[in-house]
């Protein structure tokens, strides 16, 4: 690894304990114990005027009375001391510390501890991890700078976790023994090093084969994109945890696109564009981690399984198809094979149960089952999902199934059961070390196993064909848009349709004789709606009539309106109702910038909120790609003898929207088409919203 501008913090060539302390269970006993334990290489220093030394290590009375200046400085004391003692660490010239507590103080002043600390931090350059945070254990660099008890941790590891829960990083690193970590660190309040900051340096380590994320917020989103194509780059996979999935900032968004497009529907975008794979609590995080680290690639296909119960089997089939984990259809080969082994009246299907009466020869026909399985050309891995024994015993004849069958098929394979029990087994940890995990849990596997499958798609993709947009143009509209301070929704319109979106003709009309004109133009049957500005959400006030087809109806339409909400109408002619009412929009997310909405509109994009957010720019394939993930699909296809849907015209508006979304990133906050109209020919736009900034 080349030098990273991060290595005086995490790679120190010598450490201060600012507090070090002979008392057991304490900090400052428990730094020294890891530094230790864990073969720090370079020079340690214990500070603490009440010692000599601390466990073999010398102990001095100040930093200033060291007999060198240290790269490091890990503080050991209470908060009430910390200021002070940062103030000597930027004094020395020392480049990096580690705060493990929270920085609060009952007496505190304005601004409070926190802020003074990160002020005088940053003004420094100093490089510091916490405060309020674990620490970190550098297994690769063997620096296990954590101030509380952990596990032996073997050398070197090729995963890293970085987590923003000091608990969600202990939770997995001091407790599961079957991940063998390179580097973890809890970043806490990342003063000046950030949770992208460390992922980036996970990133540079040789040995890392996978990086799990424990997110809470990106505090720099343009670094973490930075980490994520360079994790896309080298082929590291990223799982990540990211909790805090409402938002109530999306209750104050204007259009239904920026309600719809909340924060978490933004990160999950995000995740989707660079291949970030994401699950849903501790356990699944783990048992990812846990199968990503494992060295065989993902094969072309899907999941086989072999199983020892009929119901189990049951039981995986259901589970698999509520986690969408594709099962594997086994070839006519693969079925000749297996009939040839199998007791009478076991079917030769996948999953496959192969136990049958069970016999001598038990072992050896599950073993060959196994192998066959893994050797059909569509398995893309293979579980035998067995359960434990008495005290949670792993067999050793389960593990002969993998073995067999990786030798055979150079597939991932793994040992899952239901439960682990309350008991263990080391051959759990030494499998798992061999290439071979043992997992605890079906769903959980199954979670592994699709993020397995989805980072082995994401890497395949195409490279996706981005619309051109007309410079000239974007350019015209920015001078159109400069002045306004409210967007109507005829110019909105038109400003959507100069760029190809596909637009109902708006003529905007504030007067009697203007409205007679409008109508000659239109013609009827047409639709009258409210232009009154600050109107946004038009139904919501009454402010829209359909179908009005004669001079009658038109002027107690006209009439109504001017009454209740002012004499600004557009008049429009009244579309083809036939189809799916869309929805199509662009919301500007503060992090991350614009994002687009895509799905289904009208009073399903409230009600049933089925769309999804994309990350731009993206090209009409990816938009029917995540269209077809969405429930109300089956609609577009033509449910029930209708008529399919054009969808790829929509696909094709949407990828627009897309490169209008990154040209105007600077001055449009967001656009809504809701509905857009799809039907068996065409999709149409039939309402438009463009919000500015400010």
């Amino acid at each position: 690894m080349i030098n990273h501008w991060l290595q005086a913090l995490l790679k120190p060539s010598s450490i201060a304990i600012l507090g070090a302390s002979q008392k057991s269970g304490s900090v400052g006993n428990e730094v020294i114990l890891n530094l230790v334990r864990g073969g720090f290489e370079g020079e340690i220093f214990g500070v603490n005027p009440s010692y000599g030394e601390v466990e073999g290590i010398p102990c001095y009375p100040s930093l200033a009375q060291l007999p060198k200046a240290p790269q490091h400085v890990i503080f050991a004391i209470n908060d009430h001391r910390i200021e002070a003692a940062l103030d000597e660490v930027v004094s020395l010239g020392i480049p990096a510390c580690t705060i493990f507590s929270a920085l609060i103080i009952s007496d505190d002043s304005t601004p409070n501890l926190k802020q003074r600390i990160a002020t005088k931090a940053q003004d420094a350059g100093l490089l510091v991890a916490g405060a309020n945070g674990m620490g970190f254990y550098n297994v690769r660099d063997r620096v296990l700078a954590g101030g509380f008890d952990t596990r032996d941790h073997p050398y070197p590891g090729n995963v890293a976790l970085i987590s923003q829960s000091g608990a969600g990083m202990s939770g997995i690193v001091d407790c599961e023994r079957r991940i063998q970590f390179n580097f973890a660190v809890s970043s806490g309040y990342e003063l000046t090093v950030s949770m992208e900051d460390y992922l980036d340096y996970a990133l540079d380590l040789p040995e890392t084969r996978v990086v799990g994320l424990f997110l809470e917020t990106s505090r720099h989103p343009k670094k973490l994109i930075a980490a994520f194509k360079k994790a896309n780059q080298r082929g590291i996979p990223i799982v990540v945890l990211k909790v805090g999935r409402t938002d109530l900032a999306a209750e104050l968004a204007i259009s239904h696109s920026g309600a719809l497009a909340g924060s978490d529907r933004c990160y999950q975008a995000v995740f989707d564009y660079y291949g970030v794979q994401r699950v849903s609590d501790m356990d699944e995080l783990a048992t990812a981690l846990i199968m990503f680290a494992q060295t065989k690639q993902t094969a072309e296909g899907g999941l086989v399984c072999l199983h020892d119960s009929g119901g189990e089997r049951q039981l995986i089939i259901d589970l698999a198809d509520g986690l969408n984990v594709p099962l594997t259809e086994l070839e006519e080969t693969t079925i000749t094979q297996l009939k040839s082994i199998l007791d009478p009246g076991l079917p030769a299907v996948n999953p496959l149960d192969g136990w049958g009466a069970g016999g001598v020869n038990a072992t050896t026909n599950m073993a060959d089952c196994f192998s066959i399985l893994l050797t059909d050309s569509e398995a893309a891995m293979g579980a035998v999902v067995h359960d434990r024994g008495p005290n949670s015993e792993v067999y050793s004849s389960y593990l002969h199934y993998l073995e067999e069958a990786q030798r055979a098929s150079g597939k991932p394979v793994f040992l899952v059961a239901n439960r682990q029990g309350s008991g263990a087994d080391e051959l759990a940890i030494t499998s798992t070390y061999r290439g071979m995990p043992v997992i605890d849990g079906v769903t959980q596997f199954l979670v592994g196993a699709r993020c397995l499958l989805a980072y082995r798609d994401f890497q395949q993709l195409p490279v996706m064909k981005y619309d051109v947009i007309d410079e000239k143009k974007v350019d015209y509209w920015k001078r159109q848009l400069k002045d306004c301070d409210d967007v109507s929704e005829s110019v909105a319109s038109d400003l959507l349709s100069d760029f190809g979106i596909p637009m109902i003709q708006s003529l905007e009309v504030s007067s009697q004789d203007e409205l007679q004109a409008a109508a000659l133009n239109v013609g009827f049957p047409l639709v009258l709606k409210t232009a009154v500005r600050g109107i946004n959400h038009k139904t919501e006030v009454g402010g829209v009539i359909l179908d009005i087809s004669d001079q009658h109806q038109l002027q107690d339409a006209y009439q109504d309106l001017l009454q209740r909400l002012g004499p600004a109408v557009t008049v429009s002619p009244m579309a083809d109702n036939s189809g799916v009412e869309m929805i199509l929009g662009v919301s500007r997310d503060d992090q991350f910038g614009p994002t687009v909405v895509v799905g289904f509109g009208g009073i399903y994009a409230e009600i049933l909120s089925d769309v999804a957010v994309l990350l731009p720019p993206f090209d009409a394939a990816k938009v029917k790609e995540v269209l077809e993930s969405l429930s109300m699909y089956p609609l577009l296809k033509g449910a029930r003898g209708a008529l399919a849907m054009d969808v790829d015209s929509y696909c094709e508006a949407a990828a627009k929207m897309s490169a209008i979304a990154l040209a105007f990133a600077d001055s449009v906050v967001e656009i809504d088409i809701n509905p857009i109209q799809l039907n068996a020919k065409c999709c149409i736009g039939l309402d438009a919203l463009v919000v500015l900034e400010g």
